[in-house]
């Protein structure tokens, strides 16, 4: 709760914590339980943990202030400075779409679709509390913390998807619709906040007008409001608080158990717009936010938290979800502020729609990239390699590179979540299949750069850019392989169900004769470095 006098009762900043070394250091670190962009794309790792640190010193032992609609400032600040985030209440919503989205829900949950995640965060790797499975275009891919996740396809116009079950199907088809429906309506919210802007009304954003029209723009201005409103996959999410044996306590502002950290949603296209449809799994008697004799926000009752980032000024908001309801985050919202969630005590789910920002992200892309690397390879030799049509320096360093791209951030992503991506639909297979195959061709293709280094007679000069063109590349082949094998064998990696075990594919052992090149490449890795360090004669 907020009171601008300070002190009063009902003020968050009136309250006392000091935060504990191991506080500081958690907080310091980046999230487990989230999927962030990172405060700025181009600050270090090192500058954001700094940047925590420094907040924290400069709290002391004071919690930031923050709103629930029970203050009478609420509204007046969500106006003034969140005036980019969008609530439409569960009423406003069509009935039968959200039976449809709570039964799609369900059906997910009950033939064991969503899981949690296994993600890398500063070289550890961390189980998130959140459940989750992404839906959407097929052949699009979403990735946060380190972790590639890949779409189970909605059935868009023109697809001919095989879903294992008819109830999957069914769930799919309704997530489809589910998405064109908040595609309308965020466009709807954002051209109502583009002419209340225009017009410079003061009016409180609460929910959206349900009679407001389109065409308050033509040409270029709605086309680009269309685009950025085009979502392409939504994250589903579920959480069960009561089955969580730990929750982080939410560090600013004192606003109770979190599920979700303080983030950004990262990997979206720029200034897009994100809707989230919420549904917690509570009975038909819920008490108000305003009815509660709490102080602060019910920590019965799931909240969604936003602040300004890196503001200490300004009152955050604690915003309660029920079901059904929708919120919506426009233009460069999720840019300047950050948001939680806060648990409540029910089990949740939610959809989050985003125009993920696919341009390496697709299937279509890496194909074009695996080709575009195999047009090196020439005929194969007398003795079962390839010979190259090029061994220009820049050449080869570009087939490398994709050859590094293929393996660990598609193949080994996918091999890595066991058979989830294979839960619900066969779709990936076949193309998993080709990628590999197009991967072991790559094989080949660095087999025969190095037959070329190798071969008596090659200038000097011409082998060492040769060596300097691909070193790099097989250096950090070498460091990776090792850490995904490592992170396969893990003990965390050891604890999760059967179907989730992580796989390290491709893996084979030493003289292994279908494959021209060791796993364990520190022999030739080492074998390069001294071939650079020969003089010149």
């Amino acid at each position: 709760m907020y009171n601008p006098g300070g002190g009063g009762e009902g003020c968050s900043g009136s309250m006392k914590r000091t935060p504990t070394p191991e506080e500081r250091e958690r907080e310091a670190k980046e999230s487990h339980c989230r999927a962030p962009t990172g405060f700025d794309p181009a600050t270090s790792e090192k500058a954001r943990r700094g940047q925590k640190l420094r907040l924290f010193e400069e709290l002391e032992d004071t919690w930031l202030p923050y709103l629930t609609p029970k203050d009478d400032e609420f509204y007046q600040q969500w106006q003034l400075k969140y005036p980019k985030l969008v609530l439409r209440e569960a009423g406003s919503v069509p009935e039968e779409l959200h039976r449809e989205v709570q039964a799609a829900f369900a059906t997910l949950h009950k033939h064991g679709c969503l899981a949690r995640d296994l993600v890398r965060v500063q070289g550890k790797d961390l189980l998130t509390p959140v459940a989750r499975l992404l839906v959407g275009n097929p052949g699009c891919t979403y990735k946060y913390l380190n972790t590639r996740l890949f779409t189970v396809p909605w059935p868009v116009r023109g697809s001919n998807i095989s879903y294992h079950e008819a109830e999957v199907a069914a769930a799919c088809q309704t997530l489809l619709s589910l998405n064109s429906y908040l595609q309308l309506e965020t466009v709807q919210a954002w051209e109502e906040l583009v002419a209340k802007e225009r017009a410079n009304i003061d009016e409180v954003p609460v929910c959206i007008g349900p009679d407001f029209g389109l065409g308050i723009f033509d040409g270029p201005d709605e086309a680009d409001i269309r685009s950025r409103s085009a979502y392409n996959v939504t994250l589903l999410n579920f959480m069960d608080p009561q089955k969580m044996p730990y929750l982080k306590e939410e560090p600013y502002f004192g606003m109770g158990k979190m599920a979700v950290s303080w983030h950004h949603d990262e990997n979206l296209v720029d200034r897009s717009a994100v809707a989230v449809y919420s549904h917690s799994c509570e009975g038909p008697e819920e008490d108000s936010e305003e009815d509660s004799p709490l102080e602060g926000r019910d920590p019965d009752t799931w909240h969604v938290g936003f602040k300004i980032s890196w503001d200490i000024e300004t009152p955050g908001l604690a915003i309660p979800l029920h079901q059904g309801d929708c919120y919506f985050m426009l233009d460069d919202l999720n840019a300047t502020h950050q948001h939680c969630v806060l648990a409540g005590l029910p089990p949740r789910f939610s959809s989050t729609h985003r125009v993920a920002e696919c341009s390496t992200g697709t299937l279509d892309y890496i194909l074009q990239r695996c080709q575009l690397a195999l047009q090196n390879v020439g005929d194969v030799t007398d003795s079962g390699g390839v010979s190259l049509k090029s061994l220009e320096p820049a050449v080869l360093k570009q087939g490398e590179e994709i050859h590094n791209e293929v393996e660990f951030e598609w193949l080994r992503q996918f091999w890595f979540q066991g058979s989830r991506p294979r839960k619900c639909t066969d779709w990936w297979c076949q193309p998993m299949a080709q990628l590999e195959e197009m991967w072991r061709k790559m094989e080949g293709v660095t087999n025969g750069v190095l037959h070329e280094v190798r071969r008596e007679g090659v200038p000097v000069g011409q082998r060492n850019a040769m060596v300097t063109a691909i070193l790099a590349s097989l250096t950090t082949r070498q460091t990776l392989r090792r850490e995904w094998h490592a992170r396969c064998q893990s003990r965390i990696a050891r604890t999760l169900p059967a179907d989730q075990k992580p796989e390290c594919r491709p893996y084979w052992e030493k003289e292994d004769p279908a494959m021209p090149l060791p796993f364990d490449l520190t022999d030739v890795v080492s074998e390069l470095r001294g071939l650079l360090l020969e003089p010149t004669p």
